[in-house]
């Protein structure tokens, strides 16, 4: 495939969903008019599910893709076992070789709706990275001052607060960086939060193969509660996802959100979005959810998922499809009803909700946490304003 060196085209990808190009977008841009690039994106299979965050730089490695250069995407599959330290106060947990595998499988289901494979490879960093020998990994390690390692923002946020800085942890960054040796790269895509460990790589790119890479970082985003969107926040509005959830989700955002999510998530001209800030947030905020929809499942299955929101929130209905759940108790406490049907993760969380008045059964809030609640066939259940729940 040729290189699409149109200067529109190149300016476009390299402006929109990106923070920051290092170390200078115009030689970025100058080297993607003289020759195809190699551009990789790396993602560890620590969960067997993508959220909207994990698509802005799947999406933008498509869009590099597109204009004809050499897109790769890393699974790390070798890193995994490391565990990436980045933003986290705590060490990740172990993961199985088994864990490994599942994730991969599950994850990649979910890279067809964003990749399109045909123009972007696979490869697996664990091919690599297992078969690095002690005196291997003594040279990747000579090329980085320990001093630089310890100086990482997350680590002195430890040391702070005492808790431990675990080796494996504190090496993840040379094992990253190495595969960007590897691979030759002459551009590799992450997350703002993958920026210090990108840097190693270009660093060990530059002392090993005397070669520049550079790095581009695509913005986070916030996830439904106002933090940064993350499997461990339980605030993410995921790729699998169904078309009612995603919408209804998206619709239950902050309106400060919608248009950093429409110019992050979606493919609407910029012009339209400048339009779309001068309507109403709510109707701007179902064009987005729509949007979205579409872009996972398909334009029809948003038009429903619109028709399954208006019916449930302006209408004041019951879902069309309710989901069911057999209980063979005759009566059960109100939070240990709500945990044993999996509406609640805890009984605290039950409590919760029941003193916030968001526990509806058959229509009627309840407010004491203590209630006894008689079991019947066709009891609906509702907590908060998405989840619902028959009793069968």
């Amino acid at each position: 495939m040729p290189i699409n060196r149109n200067l529109k085209d190149i300016e476009e990808v390299l402006s929109r969903r990106v923070v920051q190009i290092l170390p200078e977008k115009e030689r970025l841009k100058k080297l993607m008019l003289k020759r195809k690039i190699r551009v990789y994106l790396g993602i560890d299979p620590t969960g067997s599910k993508l959220h909207l965050g994990h698509t802005i730089p799947l999406r933008k490695l498509q869009e590099f893709a597109n204009l004809g250069h050499e897109a790769i995407l890393v699974i790390g599959t070798g890193t995994v076992l490391a565990g990436d330290p980045s933003l986290r106060e705590e060490e990740r947990k172990k993961i199985s070789q088994e864990e490994i595998e599942r994730n991969v499988q599950k994850l990649k289901e979910q890279l067809k709706k964003i990749l399109d494979f045909k123009k972007v490879k696979i490869k697996y960093n664990g091919d690599w990275l297992s078969k690095l020998t002690l005196k291997d990994f003594i040279k990747i390690a000579s090329k980085i001052s320990a001093v630089k390692l310890f100086q990482r923002e997350m680590f002195q946020k430890r040391i702070a607060k005492g808790k431990a800085i675990w080796t494996h942890e504190f090496i993840y960054p040379l094992l990253q960086g190495f595969d960007s040796v590897y691979l030759k790269a002459d551009l590799e895509i992450g997350g703002t939060d993958q920026t210090f460990n990108m840097l190693i790589g270009r660093e060990l790119e530059q002392k090993i193969l005397k070669k520049e890479k550079f790095i581009l970082t695509c913005p986070m985003i916030l996830g439904t509660d106002g933090k940064p969107m993350s499997k461990s926040s339980g605030n993410c509005i995921w790729v699998s996802d169904s078309p009612n959830q995603m919408y209804g989700k998206v619709m239950s955002l902050p309106d400060d959100f919608i248009f950093d999510y429409f110019i992050s998530l979606t493919n609407v001209p910029l012009e339209e979005i400048e339009r779309l800030k001068k309507i109403n947030p709510r109707e701007a905020k179902a064009s987005l959810a729509k949007e979205i929809v579409s872009l996972f499942h398909g334009k029809k299955m948003a038009e429903k998922a619109e028709k399954e929101f208006e019916r449930i929130f302006k209408e004041k209905k019951l879902p069309t499809e309710i989901p069911t759940f057999k209980i063979s108790e005759k009566s059960l406490r109100i939070l240990d009803l709500l945990v044993k049907a999996k509406l609640t993760r805890s009984k605290s969380e039950a409590k919760r909700l029941v003193l916030q008045k968001g526990v509806k059964i058959d229509g009627k809030i309840k407010e004491d946490w203590r209630e006894e609640i008689k079991i019947k066939k066709g009891m609906i259940i509702k907590v908060g304003k998405r989840k619902f729940l028959k009793i069968i």
